[in-house]
């Protein structure tokens, strides 16, 4: 531990991608032998193994994400998750169904109300980055759609807007806020709590995938995810906690602290996949990606969900604990 601590901020990141990166293409190898193997399995287990690949292909996408955040700096790091917030954006409101009355609200959204989020995360105005959303927005939208005079399903369509910003752009803008959060004596150890978020959430989205198939099934929520249980979720939160504590040396957090961290991120990451999994079901598709024949989504929002839930939990989490200030 104490080679680990003498390392520069740079040589820890660098060792860090190496495990990271070394670790996935492992598991990776593994998955594709598995599959090699077992040509003849059941439906239910083809199935896993599906989910299995997809949730590894989102731990991939995540640690590259990570990656690109950390060589661009905080500013490429805003810009990065701004573009993906778009795209996430993009994705989420070509699967629901809105009229066009509603366009007006929709470049709000995009043009307007997006770069202006970001904006506020790269200036560090963390006090109405928090709230610019959640008030000013979510006041604005049904005012801009009202002028449009189309009352048709006035209150679904805007609840369907504003949930879309809550989480493609409200959610996921905290991911590179973490990267400017500054603690006192501690300093450019943001890109840490930005891996610290992305490793303990894909841990447990893994996990509790992986129990699922060990561990009796009783689904909180049947007609949603036949998957889903408080075991697994509970399982999968826990590992992810266990996996936190071990990080906690790239973080500003003791031992016990990145445990409660780890916990809550984790624990918020999953019960957000589950919700996504209930607005898919509602606009009747399996995956975000299965509509991109129609839609020309490409699935991203499947891969970024259980951050968007994560990160602005951990994000106000940790600087509330701590009391940061900008």
């Amino acid at each position: 531990m104490s080679q680990l601590k003498s390392l520069t901020a740079e040589q820890q990141v660098a060792l860090l991608f190496v495990i990271l990166f070394g670790a996935l293409a492992l598991v990776t190898a593994i998955a594709f032998a598995t599959s090699l193997r077992e040509p003849g399995a059941d439906i239910d287990a083809q199935d896993r193994h599906d989910r299995f690949k997809r949730d590894l292909r989102a731990v991939w996408i995540s640690a590259i994400v990570f990656w690109l955040a950390w060589v661009s700096g905080p500013l490429g790091a805003t810009l990065l998750f701004g573009v993906f917030s778009f795209l996430a954006f993009r994705e989420f409101v070509t699967l629901m169904h809105t009229r066009r009355s509603d366009h007006r609200s929709l470049l709000l959204a995009f043009f307007a109300v997006l770069p202006l989020q970001y904006a506020l995360v790269g200036s560090r105005a963390f006090d109405l980055f928090s709230v610019f959303i959640p008030v000013y927005v979510f006041l604005a939208i049904p005012v801009v759609s009202a002028f449009a005079g189309d009352p048709t399903r006035f209150l679904e369509r805007n609840a369907k807007i504003q949930w879309g910003i809550m989480v493609c752009i409200f959610g996921l803008s905290h991911a590179p806020a973490l990267l400017l959060l500054e603690f006192p004596g501690v300093h450019g150890r943001g890109a840490f709590l930005l891996f610290f978020l992305v490793v303990t959430a894909a841990t447990a989205q893994i996990v509790q995938e992986a129990q699922t198939r060990s561990l009796r099934r009783n689904p909180v929520a049947r007609q949603i995810s036949r998957s889903f249980s408080w075991r697994a979720w509970f399982v999968g939160t826990l590992a992810a906690a266990v996996v936190g504590t071990l990080l906690y040396w790239i973080t500003p957090f003791k031992a016990t602290q990145a445990l409660a961290m780890a916990f809550i991120a984790a624990g918020a990451g999953t019960l957000g996949e589950f919700v996504m999994k209930a607005l898919k079901r509602d606009a009747g598709v399996q995956h975000w990606g299965n509509a991109a024949a129609v839609t020309g989504a490409v699935g991203l929002l499947d891969r970024v969900a259980p951050l968007c839930f994560a990160a602005p939990v951990f994000f106000h989490s940790v600087r509330w604990y701590f009391k940061l200030n900008p």
